[in-house]
């Protein structure tokens, strides 16, 4: 069943994130059309929503399940400040938290940097991308995709590390509503980042990476040590096997044996 446009309207309460909604019933990927829009002027605000994916994709290009009508896939189009750019990745996964936990009742825990959990399974990926021009920010795409009516049983690809709002609660829930409210949280922390760090510690205190022994890897770099802290930027503050402490700024992680 598509999306009710409409009723997605009815539960918005922002100012401007996803007053504006360019809807497709299918693409190759959200990032990709929200680029060309961004490219092109697309206002401050804008998503990009489709009903399937074929070419879907999550961080370090990993292709991203996208089944037709089941889930929620878009893009956000924000301009911000060069100073905001990097509370984009503490604000977005926790504004899918925030809308899972109440519109369900679910409580999902969030593994560092941005991905949203429920009983260690993966719930939803975040994945942004900016295009900056000197100490100007030019866009930014902040692409969450969350699986809601998905039975994950039908892609056994993933039915081990991912699970669905639909698998945690055995019924189907609003698309729509779950919609308005990543939304509507989202533009409420984003305007609230610049006056303290009330998200931050809330992002920090469901971050499931703290405390454990764990390897980062980016790229070709390896990492390994104990996920001890994150400063306010984000970064996740390793403590190597010599006690040494190095920040990390990006990377996967895994925990280890």
């Amino acid at each position: 069943m598509w999306l009710n446009l409409a009723k997605v309207e009815e539960h918005l309460s922002t100012r401007f994130v996803g007053r504006r909604i360019v809807y497709l019933t299918s693409t190759t990927s959200t990032m990709d059309v929200a680029r060309q829009g961004a490219e092109a002027g697309a206002p401050d605000g804008t998503i990009v929503f489709a009903e399937e994916q074929t070419k879907g994709r999550g961080r370090f290009d990993r292709a991203w399940v996208s089944p037709s009508g089941k889930n929620l896939y878009l893009t956000l189009v924000i301009r911000p400040p060069l100073g905001r750019l990097r509370s984009l990745g503490i604000i977005a996964p926790l504004a899918v938290a925030l809308a899972v936990e109440d519109s369900t009742g679910l409580r999902p825990r969030i593994k560092w940097p941005n991905d949203v959990l429920i009983d260690g399974r993966k719930l939803s990926g975040v994945l942004i991308e900016s295009e900056i021009s000197g100490s100007a920010v030019q866009y930014a795409l902040v692409g969450p995709g969350i699986n809601v009516n998905f039975d994950i049983e039908q892609s056994p690809e993933i039915a081990a590390i991912a699970t669905s709002i639909k698998r945690e609660l055995g019924r189907e829930v609003s698309r729509e509503e779950l919609l308005a409210a990543f939304l509507n949280h989202f533009e409420a922390l984003y305007e609230d980042a610049p006056k303290g760090d009330a998200a931050f510690q809330e992002w920090r205190s469901r971050l499931d990476t703290l405390g454990r022994e764990v390897c980062v890897t980016f790229g070709d770099q390896l990492y390994e040590g104990t996920a001890e802290d994150v400063d306010r930027d984000g970064n996740l503050i390793l403590v190597q096997p010599d006690g040494s402490r190095r920040i990390v700024e990006a990377g996967e992680v895994t925990l280890r044996a």
